[in-house]
């Protein structure tokens, strides 16, 4: 059953290696910039509480002009999804921002279904999510190519859907990132690392609801934080084995999730880096802490990236760089 399941994964590999409609690239400084917006929670039914995440976004864009954008979850919470998510995304579309997207637990609520909104984004100018070929919303993995060589990858931005609520009544909360999942990374990474000659490529990974092990990084009192810890961490009660082939294939540096929005903290465990974007959104939704973006900055050639809180009128907090801060 498992030579069946990962032959499938395997073909299904080759459409998402060949799926990416724009190249990302270093820059001539050899940096890539990331601007990570979470839980947005746009209501098209709440437009005063909602445009004060739109104004934040668009502050923070004009700012930092960032290469690419990732909404991790969480970011239309309202019937009528599609004119949310129109109105979300032209911040993006109208700068001619690339940007990529993974759902969080809200989004499908209303009146749309997962696949529907994913096909909907898909299509939408600047998107890199790759067309759907099966029945479910797909993980993907973009590459960012050297400054120096556009056929070569140097580095890889992996965006994974985390879903919603487990189905299984024995183990109640919110769901884990599946075995299928994990089969597909691995075997990315595998090729990944194969063409770069053995080495793996430096990697981050943008899925919404973080797994356990962000709740055992905090419990370790020797880790050191940076950032807000304003409440505990909302993971799944079951470990599904994501970070232990984080750390078995050796390519990802860097995990981002959302979900929780009075966090906003980076800790590092087993020298992974586990961060938290900055709660974007509104009031439409609880939230304790002003709404920002985190941004992440790649070095070429290296397993090293800054990152930072930007918030309003200038604002910045929470400078770590990886690994060096920790």
């Amino acid at each position: 059953m498992y030579k069946v399941i990962l032959c499938l994964v395997t073909v299904l590999n080759i459409a998402a290696l060949s799926a990416q409609k724009s190249i990302l690239k270093f820059n001539t400084n050899g940096k890539f910039k990331i601007v990570q917006f979470t839980d947005v929670h746009y209501k098209v039914d709440d437009q005063a509480n909602s445009q004060i995440a739109l104004d934040r976004m668009n502050e923070v864009l004009d700012a930092e002009k960032p290469d690419f954008v990732i909404f991790t979850g969480d970011i239309v919470v309202s019937n009528e999804s599609f004119k949310g998510f129109d109105t979300v995304l032209d911040v993006c579309i109208k700068r001619n921002i690339s940007f990529g997207l993974v759902f969080g637990n809200h989004d499908d609520e209303y009146d749309r279904t997962r696949l529907e909104l994913y096909d909907y984004i898909a299509k939408k100018k600047g998107s890199l999510m790759p067309v759907r070929t099966g029945d479910v919303a797909p993980d993907y993995v973009l590459t960012i190519k050297s400054s120096k060589d556009k056929n070569k990858d140097a580095a890889l931005i992996y965006c994974v859907d985390s879903h919603s609520y487990t189905q299984i009544k024995s183990v109640p909360g919110y769901d884990w990132i599946k075995f299928e999942q994990i089969a597909w990374y691995r075997e990315q990474s595998r090729h990944f690392t194969k063409e770069n000659g053995g080495t793996p490529l430096p990697a981050l990974a943008f899925f919404h609801i973080a797994f356990p092990e962000y709740r055992d990084a905090v419990m370790e009192e020797k880790n050191r934080l940076f950032g807000v810890r304003g409440e505990g961490v909302a993971c799944p009660t079951a470990n599904s084995g994501f970070f232990t082939s984080i750390k078995e294939c050796g390519d990802i540096m860097g995990t981002f999730v959302g979900h929780d929005h009075d966090n906003d903290y980076a800790v590092m465990y087993k020298e992974v880096l586990l961060a938290y974007g900055r709660y974007t959104g509104g009031n439409t939704v609880y939230n304790d802490i002003a709404n920002g973006a985190r941004v992440i900055i790649l070095q070429e050639g290296e397993r090293r990236f800054d990152s930072y809180i930007r918030l309003a009128d200038g604002k910045i907090e929470s400078q770590i760089s990886y690994p060096t801060s920790f």
